[in-house]
């Protein structure tokens, strides 16, 4: 049996993941979702069980130390092990840095982005070296270059990376692989539902969603990735461009990112 733990399971690339993962692996698959919602985790379940794949439904709010520890706890508990955890469960934000007054909203992002995925790979760790497990944790092309307006998003997907990376090389010798992805924009809700400047839900992008990769096939690829224990997921072409150009041509890269911001949402 393959025991896998995804956080922000219930919609989005962690609800496709599940899916995807269910229908490849069925009866010897076991998802544990977790995520706040459990009305809508419960559905994603029922989706995967179809599969026959055996399911656990944890509630969990990353931003939680103790819930993150409780989810790893739960897991253990009913399945035995841990082979896979994807810290996937994540927030967006778009604000020029300027127009933020009150900074309280960048410290519950990073918790949410960043630190959740800390504390579930802390609690997770003794288990994942003894399956000799796959860590996968969902980035952003917004950690590896800076976006304007996305001050708070890309602080907290850079301090992914950086963990993610220093964490790979010191599991490498327990067999445990570390994949990063990096997805570009997704058609997801993730950036409507994201913080504005005054730390409320924007009810708009900020991006230009023209173009943006389906769910399903971004899933996709962060499944084959982590199945194939890749070092990272850089899932556009664009996007590895982006990575040489940001050497050779800096201010190119700057002026792309501007570009890539719908017009209410750069500086004036």
């Amino acid at each position: 049996m393959n025991v896998i733990v995804i956080t922000g399971a219930s919609e989005g690339i962690g609800a496709e993941m599940s899916r995807q993962w269910a229908r490849r692996g069925g009866a010897q698959q076991a998802l544990v979702l977790a995520a706040r919602n459990i009305d809508k985790l419960n559905e994603v379940a029922a989706q995967c069980r179809q599969h026959g794949a055996q399911v656990l439904v944890q509630r969990c709010d990353v931003g939680v130390q103790a819930d993150c520890e409780a989810l790893v706890s739960a897991t253990v508990k009913t399945f035995g092990r841990l082979d896979t955890l994807v810290n996937n469960a994540g927030m967006s934000a778009q604000a020029l840095f300027g127009e933020v007054n009150d900074l309280a909203w960048y410290e519950t992002l990073m918790r949410i982005n960043h630190w959740g995925s800390v504390w579930c790979t802390h609690a997770a760790l003794p288990h994942l070296k003894s399956a000799k497990g796959r860590i996968v944790a969902v980035s952003s092309l917004a950690g590896l270059v800076g976006v304007p307006g996305r001050t708070a998003y890309c602080s907290t997907k850079f301090a992914m990376t950086g963990f993610f990376e220093a964490l790979r090389t010191e599991l490498a010798a327990a067999g445990v692989s570390v994949t990063l992805a990096y997805p570009g924009v997704v058609a997801t809700d993730i950036r409507y539902r994201g913080f504005n400047a005054a730390g409320e839900a924007a009810g708009q992008s900020g991006l230009d969603e023209r173009g943006a990769m389906s769910v399903e096939t971004c899933a996709r690829l962060i499944i084959d990735g982590a199945e194939s224990r890749s070092r990272e997921v850089v899932m556009t072409a664009k996007g590895k461009l982006g990575r040489w150009m940001k050497l050779l041509v800096p201010s190119l890269v700057d002026a792309l990112a501007l570009k890539a911001l719908n017009q209410h949402a750069r500086p004036q």
